[in-house]
């Protein structure tokens, strides 16, 4: 059976540490969504989206209700929520009943998003934190899709934002700094990452890359969760 309009599809809800960002290292619920209008080519998540033109719930996600998912992540002893995806802000409007009632509990909410979706106001008002992920041409995507002036000049004005960047190489790094002043990113609120699936090619990438957020005043963050548990799900 399909979802209905006031469902949502979720492919996972579990307990971790946050394992990238700010908050890293934070014990966080995640709340992962189904569906990304993105299709980076070394995302680590493409079971979020890679059959999505011919998913099914069930199968390729689980569809719940607000009820349903209010249940589930308050099951945890955990005040802090991760939602993720995927791409979640393609669910705004059923999202929104879920996240008042979690903010209502006090919980704190912070959102992973590509940066290619505008919030609504509603959703800047209950979120406390976005964790924007604009894409460069690493990702293999066409400019037009991945880069959308109006949505980031949008979280930059929120001042509720990080920017984070996955980063392979000097190419990479060049082509980020351009973004960064394109679109008149605080150089505090940028966080530089990484790109890879593994601990040894992390690790590598990670020691270049920290002498240049020591240079530039940017923020660096490892992937934790990579570190820790391996490339794989519901960590």
């Amino acid at each position: 059976m399909q979802r209905t309009e006031n469902e949502l599809p979720i492919v996972e809800v579990f307990l971790s540490v946050q394992g990238e960002g700010i908050n890293i290292g934070t014990p966080s619920v995640f709340l992962r969504t189904y569906f990304c209008n993105l299709t980076c080519t070394w995302c680590d998540t493409k079971y979020t989206w890679l059959n999505q033109d011919r998913s099914k719930a069930g199968i390729d996600y689980q569809s719940m209700t607000a009820e349903d998912i209010v249940s589930r992540v308050t099951k945890f002893d955990c005040k802090n929520l991760v939602l993720t995806g995927g791409e979640p802000l393609l669910h705004q409007r059923p999202l929104l009943p879920v996240l008042s009632r979690l903010k209502e509990r006090d919980m704190h909410i912070e959102v992973e998003t590509n940066g290619t979706v505008p919030p609504s106001e509603e959703m800047l008002d209950v979120v406390d934190l976005f964790n924007v992920s604009p894409k460069t041409s690493n990702s293999l995507v066409d400019k037009r899709l991945r880069l959308r002036r109006v949505v980031l000049e949008a979280f930059v004005t929120s001042q509720k934002a990080w920017f984070k960047f996955v980063v392979r190489d000097q190419h990479d790094l060049l082509e980020v700094e351009s973004l960064i002043s394109d679109f008149s990113m605080p150089a505090e609120r940028v966080i530089l990452m990484p790109e890879g699936t593994d601990s040894v090619v992390l690790n590598e990438r990670g020691r270049w890359l920290i002498e240049i957020c020591k240079e530039k005043g940017f923020r660096f963050t490892p992937r934790l969760h990579i570190m820790l548990f391996g490339n794989r799900r519901g960590v």
